[in-house]
C-alpha cells in the first residue's frame, strides 16, 4: 500500500476508534460492543448448541449454504418525547428495554443505532397478517416527534432516503412499510395522524387509495378488508382507529362510513 493511502486509512481507523471509545455515549458503545461480540460467540459454535434435547448423530456436519436473515418490514415510530437526546438517552438505558435501528431527529440527522440485521425492542406485542413478533423480522425507524406536531421537511426528506436504501438492500415489498399503530391497534397510535402516509406512498413505502372509479359490490366486508390489508381485527374499534390514523387522518371516529368502505375496497385489491 502508498505510505499515502496507508496514512488515510490508519487515520479512518483512529477516527472510529476514538469516536466510539470517547464522548458522551463512550460507555453505553462499550456495552454495545460487548453485546455484539457475545452474539459473534454464538454464530461461531460448533457443533451448533442445541437446547431441544434430543439425540443428534456423533458427527456434526455444517451446511455449506447459508446467509444472514433479512429484515422484511419497515415499522415507523414517532419517539414521543421532546428532543433527540432524550430519546438517544432512552435507547442507550439498560433500564429501559427499548430501542431501534434509526433515529431521525429534527434537523434530518440519522442515527442508525443498531446493524440492520439484529433484533431491536420497537414493535413489542405486535400482529400483522400472520406475522406475530414484528421485532423479529422488521427494521425500527423511530422519529423525534411528540405526537402532537407535524414532522419536519428535513425529517421526511431523510426518511424517504433511508427507506430507498432499506427497501433496495433487502428487496422490501411495497406493502410493508408500516406503522406502529397499524400492528398494535388499540395499544399505539404512532406514528400520528400528522405523519404524511400519501407521500410515502407516491415514493414507493406502502400503498395508497384512489377512489374515483370504486364501486362497492353488495356484500362487501369492511372488516374482511381490513383483515386483508394486515390488520389485526380482535377488537373491530381498534382496528378501525388505527386504519384511519393511517389512511383516513381527519376522522377520528371508530366507524366505518361509505367512503370508507371504498378506501378498503380499493385498498384490499392492492394487498392483496
Amino acid at each position: 500500500m502508498k505510505p499515502g493511502l496507508l496514512l488515510i486509512v490508519s487515520g479512518i481507523a483512529m477516527f472510529l476508534l476514538y469516536s466510539c471509545t470517547t464522548g458522551q455515549y463512550a460507555s453505553t458503545n462499550k456495552t454495545y460492543k460487548k453485546q455484539v461480540k457475545e452474539f459473534s460467540k454464538l454464530l461461531k459454535e460448533y457443533p451448533v448448541r442445541d437446547s431441544a434435547g434430543l439425540s443428534y448423530a456423533p458427527d456434526w456436519v455444517g451446511t455449506t449454504n447459508l446467509s444472514m436473515r433479512r429484515p422484511n418490514f419497515v415499522v415507523i415510530h414517532h419517539t414521543a418525547q421532546n428532543s433527540c437526546t432524550q430519546t438517544l438517552k432512552t435507547f442507550t438505558q439498560t433500564k429501559n428495554p427499548v430501542s431501534a435501528h434509526y433515529v431521525i431527529c429534527r434537523d434530518g440527522t440519522v442515527h442508525h443505532m443498531l446493524n440492520d440485521l439484529l433484533r431491536a425492542h420497537h414493535a413489542g406485542v405486535s400482529k400483522w397478517g400472520n406475522n406475530i413478533d414484528l421485532n423479529s423480522s422488521s427494521i425500527g425507524i423511530e422519529i423525534d416527534n411528540n405526537g402532537f406536531e407535524p414532522f419536519t421537511d428535513a425529517q421526511i426528506n431523510s426518511l424517504l432516503l433511508l427507506l430507498g436504501r432499506l427497501k433496495k438492500a433487502y428487496a422490501i415489498p411495497v406493502a410493508n412499510f408500516i406503522g406502529h399503530a397499524d400492528i398494535a391497534p388499540g395499544r399505539k397510535v404512532d406514528p400520528s395522524r400528522h405523519f404524511p402516509w400519501q407521500k410515502l406512498a407516491e415514493n414507493g413505502f406502502g400503498h395508497w387509495y384512489d377512489t374515483t372509479q370504486v364501486n362497492v359490490p353488495a356484500g362487501f366486508d369492511p372488516l374482511l378488508a381490513l383483515r386483508v390489508i394486515g390488520y389485526d381485527i380482535k377488537n373491530e374499534k381498534n382496528a378501525i382507529q388505527s386504519f384511519k390514523i393511517h389512511f383516513v387522518q381527519q376522522d377520528t371516529t371508530k366507524l366505518i362510513h361509505e367512503t370508507d368502505r371504498k378506501i378498503l375496497y380499493d385498498l384490499m385489491k392492492k394487498y392483496q
